[in-house]
């Protein structure tokens, strides 16, 4: 598990770390959440990670906005443990990057 401070950081270990599942938040300072999707997804193997945004924003257009970005999943804060807990328990335990 990695955690990052702010948009730069997450897609730096993104790249690094490959993770099968990321929660980001679609307001972190620098570079925004819908940003920080695109980009990883651009990687080499982006494709297969599970992008899930977590946010305080709820109204249809952010989801849209979510969307097209490239985030697989969206929640919204406060988010219910049992939530998270159903979106891991759905990834599967194999390799997801090239």
């Amino acid at each position: 598990m990695a955690a990052a401070v702010d948009g730069a950081d997450g897609i730096e270990l993104g790249a690094a770390f490959r993770p099968e599942i990321a929660f980001i938040d679609i307001t972190l300072p620098g570079l925004d959440g819908f940003e920080v999707a695109r980009r990883l997804r651009a990687l080499d193997g982006g494709k297969k990670v599970v992008l899930v945004a977590i946010t305080g924003h709820g109204q249809p257009e952010d989801r849209r906005r979510a969307h097209t970005a490239g985030f697989d999943a969206y929640l919204v804060k406060p988010v219910v443990p049992e939530q998270l807990y159903e979106l891991i328990a759905q990834v599967p335990l194999t390799e997801r990057w090239d």
